[in-house]
């Protein structure tokens, strides 16, 4: 799995989202899917456009240059932007707030919570008027505007001895390429892939319910026997490349960047064996026809038994409990399909520091606080979501396994006991961007389709990747 690996949370990622009360669950709607960044290049331009008004360094800044000072003093007001958090969970953010302030007397947050429309687009605005709060909540794609045009401190210079409360996995997923050992945001809530599956709809194609697919080839392998048994009446696995990639590349062990990273290379056999198969499998009717183009909800098609592989999101099981509680009993929880990693990456949200902060000391103080073991277990507790934190997801809570039979349960227990082996180099490289996976995505259709070789798919797409990774690299 891979920073993008989930479905970067639809709240967070700027999108509506059906049910605020789940906001914070990142909607999964395909299974063994790679989050991505959802953000145009119009948008990256944009920010680059106004860096320099917002005093924090233009395109060729280091994003350590102006890094923020710390005196020894908590005190200030500083204020702290959260996405979508009211009202559902107004009680528990402010209760956090409040016990900072007793701890902190001389410390004043202002918190203000926004709307996910367009939550990206505000983040640019605010840099334009250099009005980008203390403490920020960042998703994948803003840490990245953010962080690439050096407009967040470098908190591990801030904070020098807090790297060892965190997974590791999590706090490693906020470094930059070529910005040496800095941290640029502190872990917050973090989300792990696991594997679901209809144990009724699985079995019935001959597998064995007890030994789930471990690799993307075996993956394959059952949704051909699951394809052959179905009689066309359910499918076994959505399409969806953009979901699926480069995460099953990984998988298989392709590379996907070169050492320097500054080219792409996953143009090799493996890749087009992936082409290979997923257009015998596409042909086959091992998953939905429409799914290759457009996002079906996953949730909807596993609820009615459509489906064989559900959601790879714990949160969305909560999804089928509610709405198809039929589907929910038939559902098996098992480790995410890992391949040749071995082990699997994490999407995580977190808390960046405007590097010209006037408090770093509250700023930096407050995330921590925020991001503690005790804090994120609470927040645990209310949405399906893990701690990055080390000794909040050492709570016994997540090690209950209840009678070994609740789906959400296990999933819960399932993701943890992953969470302790996500590495950084399991992660989608941040220079897969939004129009690199939609220009390889353009011809994995084309050859799952078969109006185009496979082989001719992969090498066209690692070519208009390259080619739109070289413009990326003249803007910086």
């Amino acid at each position: 799995m891979t920073r993008r690996h989930l479905d970067p949370d639809p709240l967070c990622s700027g999108r509506d989202t059906r049910d605020t009360r789940e906001a914070l669950v990142p909607r999964d709607t395909r299974s063994n899917r790679t989050p991505r960044p959802v953000l145009a290049a119009a948008l990256t331009v944009a920010l680059m456009s106004v860096t320099a008004a917002c005093g924090v360094g233009g395109a060729e800044g280091s994003a350590a240059e102006g890094q923020p000072k710390r005196t020894g003093k908590v005190s200030g007001q500083i204020t702290f932007r959260t996405l979508q958090l009211k009202p559902n969970f107004t009680a528990y953010v402010q209760g956090v707030i409040d016990a900072f302030e007793k701890k902190y007397p001389d410390v004043k947050v202002t918190w203000e919570d926004v709307p996910g429309d367009g939550y990206n687009e505000k983040l640019v605005a605010d840099a334009q008027a250099g009005g980008l709060p203390d403490v920020v909540n960042l998703n994948t794609d803003s840490f990245q505007l953010l962080g690439d045009r050096g407009m967040l401190a470098d908190v591990a210079e801030l904070d020098p001895e807090v790297a060892k409360e965190y997974v590791p996995g999590a706090w490693d997923q906020y470094k930059l390429p070529g910005k040496g050992d800095g941290v640029y945001a502190y872990p917050w809530y973090v989300t792990p892939e696991i594997l679901t599956y209809n144990k009724e709809l699985f079995a019935g194609a001959g597998l064995d319910v007890n030994k789930p697919p471990t690799s993307v080839e075996q993956f394959f392998d059952y949704a051909e026997r699951i394809a052959g048994a179905s009689g066309g009446r359910y499918t076994a696995f959505m399409a969806d490349p953009k979901g699926r990639l480069p995460g099953d590349w990984q998988k298989m062990g392709v590379p996907i960047l070169n050492k320097e990273k500054n080219a792409f290379v996953f143009d090799t056999p493996k890749a087009v064996e992936w082409v290979q198969r997923m257009k015998k499998l596409y042909a086959m009717g091992a998953m939905p026809k429409e799914s290759l183009t457009k996002a079906d909800d996953l949730a909807q098609l596993y609820g009615a038994g459509k489906l064989v592989f559900g959601p790879g999101s714990p949160g969305i099981l909560k999804d089928v409990k509610r709405n198809s509680p039929a589907a929910y009993g038939k559902t098996q929880v098992a480790k995410a399909v890992t391949g040749k990693l071995g082990h699997i990456g994490i999407y995580t949200q977190s808390l960046g520091v405007r590097k010209d902060t006037k408090h770093p000391d509250a700023a930096a103080e407050f995330a921590k606080w925020v991001t503690n073991g005790p804090n994120q277990v609470a927040f645990s507790k209310q949405v399906t979501i893990y701690p990055s934190n080390a000794k909040g997801l050492a709570d016994p809570y997540f090690a209950d396994q209840g009678d070994g039979k609740d789906p959400e349960t296990m999933a819960r227990t399932v993701g943890a006991e992953e969470l302790k082996s996500a590495q950084l180099d399991a992660n989608t490289p941040v220079e897969w961007t939004t129009q690199v996976g939609d220009a390889v995505v353009r011809e994995m259709q084309k050859g799952i389709r078969g109006e185009e070789d496979a082989t001719a798919a992969v090498k066209n797409a690692q070519e208009a990747a390259n080619k739109i990774l070289a413009q990326q690299k003249k803007r910086q």
